[in-house]
């Protein structure tokens, strides 16, 4: 198994032995799965989620669901540098902050954060990557098509659930786009994580397509292997697969058909899955590890 490590500040993540749990902490008040909190709230669902095995938090002060409304700068820094700075303090993970906004990434890697996680791989703000550069923490690079405020949808005919045959090739392509842009920044590609955006400007068909063609996106680089974070936590896809809406208390029922996608997932490469229910996915990624990461241990003599 190709050993590497995602270096992201002071923590290095190594790479393949297993599955790497991102608690989701949403500092807002409109999260699409109905968990949005605000400051002491975010501070101890975040401790909770570590007790419930993360390994690291995710946190975001703005809602990324579609329709979301944007916020300020000013609005997102009050949200999460207060639990940022309070977290830091006390906890031992890697802290990751979701934000679109170089100024927000600037503010939140000064108080704690050791990875960025924006959602538009860095295209929404032409002033990231420049921040990012010096910065030494990690990187994660998505893909997505439009806006949270306004999603691009397949032109396929959604009912055929049909995903395009280049779909693959137009997230790899955005990614090395991307990858390359970063290189020119000061970012190494240890430093790297990638995101296939599932859920993000996607049909059906073509969120299904990700998870099937889990490989193919692990391996579309031959220099060597990304890490690749999954994000399927609770998403529409699952709830219109298995008729479940969302509600705002019933985004819970989605979690097994999230389980099935964090196992896909899993099997087909992914390196990071962020979640809602960090206790249960905890378990779900243990189990699909001892399948499908059947690292050889010496033997104790």
């Amino acid at each position: 198994v190709l050993m590497s490590v995602w270096k992201c500040g002071r923590f290095e993540l190594p790479l393949g032995d297993k599955t790497y749990v991102m608690g989701i902490v949403n500092a807002t008040p409109d999260s699409f799965s109905g968990d949005g909190v605000l400051r002491e709230a975010a501070i101890s669902h975040a401790r909770r989620l570590i007790d419930e095995g993360a390994d690291i938090l995710d946190i975001g002060g703005e809602s990324t669901r579609p329709g979301a409304a944007k916020i300020s700068v000013a609005e997102e820094l009050e949200r999460v540098i207060p639990v940022i700075e309070t977290l830091a303090r006390e906890i031992e993970i890697p802290i990751s902050v979701d934000t679109t906004k170089a100024e927000v990434a600037r503010h939140s890697l000064n108080a704690g954060a050791s990875i960025i996680n924006d959602i538009s791989g860095a295209t929404f703000d032409d002033a990231m990557l420049g921040v990012l550069g010096p910065r030494d923490c990690g990187v994660v690079l998505m893909h997505l098509r439009g806006t949270p405020q306004a999603m691009k949808w397949s032109t396929r005919v959604e009912e055929n659930n049909e995903a395009p045959n280049d779909l693959i090739s137009e997230i790899t392509l955005f990614w090395r786009e991307r990858i390359g842009a970063a290189n020119l920044a000061g970012i190494e590609n240890h430093r790297i994580c990638l995101d296939a955006g599932f859920g993000f400007g996607k049909s059906l068909g073509e969120n299904l397509e990700i998870l099937r063609r889990g490989r193919e996106l692990k391996n579309f680089d031959t220099n060597g292997s990304f890490p690749i974070l999954s994000g399927t936590s609770r998403k529409s896809t699952i709830g219109r697969v298995l008729s479940v809406a969302n509600q705002t208390a019933g985004s819970s029922g989605r979690i097994w058909g999230t389980a099935a996608t964090v196992a896909v997932a899993i099997q087909n490469g992914a390196d990071l899955i962020r979640v809602h229910d960090v206790r249960e996915m905890s378990q779900v990624a243990r189990m699909t590890d001892a399948i499908a990461r059947p690292i050889i241990k010496p033997k104790v003599r």
